[in-house]
């Protein structure tokens, strides 16, 4: 077989150091009805393949399989009796497994066009990421002039979250390492050091009347202390699980305890607002609906991005061929972004 009919991905074989992770090739996969073979331009690391490597991530499938949670590319070809006005556009998808390779099949109801004009490794920094980001803030009924929290702002998320709040007029403080303080000044937010013990009573002299929403990827002790920072119906938003990697206990019991607590502070009679932010929700109940918003807020947000308001963070660009040294480097978190692996 010749190169163009073969296809490489990435496989994760279990929970195995970064060098464990295998380069596999097979014969080009063919789409079905209603599915199109996307050949793959950017591809990103983000926290969830660094919790599967753990075997942390709820939902994620057995071992071996390939990661891969979202991706930008070009239709090379459609399945039978499916729009092949679809071939040669580039489109963006959200796979939440199997992204990691030169080539991927995805159902068309799933595909999201791209603007031409944008870098795909751009437009990848913000498919999930941004999604996330605009989905969380619309949600939080936010006006401008308030104060958000955003903690880990330096993350894939959290940067999105910073731009997207100044861009909505919100006033916006951003936890991080000292080292990320200064791309985040040029964000436009007020950063401060997670790690310094006096970050909360900072938090209180910034915003004395607390602040009117919290963004959190970490969930674990911390949340308490970002619920007592919220201002009177302020509202706290966990969107991650990040403390399950330095527990010793299971991730569905860290779970089922973050989300316990999560609700039942929403029983206190104080107007806050406390859940868990899930990306996914609503998919098995109501597909089309849940891809018709997905659609509709990833054009919104790619759309943001091609006007310059969302300036893409790039922490690092990898060839797929060196996904482990990629995936050394993302969780080292040295640099602020998305480490992007283009195929």
């Amino acid at each position: 077989m010749t190169t163009d009919t073969m296809i490489t991905e990435v496989v994760l074989p279990g929970v195995v150091e970064p060098d464990g992770l295998r380069l596999h090739r097979r014969p080009m996969p063919a789409p079905r009805r209603g599915q199109a073979l996307v050949q793959i331009d950017a591809t990103g690391i983000s926290f969830a393949e660094q919790q599967m490597r753990h075997d942390l991530y709820p939902g994620q499938p057995r071992f071996p399989f390939v990661p891969g949670y979202d991706l930008v590319g070009t239709v090379r070809s459609v399945g039978p009796d499916t729009d092949d006005s679809l071939i040669g556009t580039r489109v963006a998808a959200v796979t939440k497994t199997g992204a990691w390779a030169s080539h991927a099949v995805v159902d068309v109801d799933d595909l999201t066009p791209v603007p031409p004009d944008l870098d795909p490794a751009a437009a990848e920094t913000v498919v999930v990421n941004g999604v996330t980001a605009w989905q969380m803030l619309s949600a939080a009924d936010l006006r401008a002039g308030q104060t958000i929290l955003v903690h880990g702002a330096n993350g894939g998320v959290g940067t999105v979250l910073v731009q997207l709040g100044r861009h909505l007029g919100l006033r916006v403080i951003g936890t991080a390492a000292a080292r990320h303080h200064a791309a985040l000044r040029d964000l436009g937010a007020e950063p401060l050091d997670y790690r310094d013990p006096a970050t909360p009573a900072r938090i209180r002299e910034l915003s004395p009347d607390g602040v009117d929403a919290v963004f959190d990827p970490v969930g674990g002790p911390g949340v308490r202390t970002s619920y007592g920072l919220l201002a009177p119906g302020g509202r706290l938003v966990v969107y991650g699980n990040a403390a399950a990697l330095g527990s010793a206990r299971s991730v569905v019991w860290v779970f089922a305890k973050l989300l316990t607590r999560l609700y039942a502070w929403n029983a206190l009679p104080n107007g806050h607002r406390a859940g868990f932010y899930n990306f996914w929700a609503g998919r098995l109940i109501r597909p089309a609906a849940f891809r018709r918003r997905l659609r509709t807020d990833l054009g919104i947000v790619l759309d943001l991005l091609r006007q310059g308001v969302i300036v893409p963070q790039i922490a690092a660009r990898y060839p797929l061929t060196e996904v482990s040294a990629a995936l050394v480097f993302a969780e080292a978190r040295s640099r602020a972004g998305k480490v992007v692996l283009e195929p």
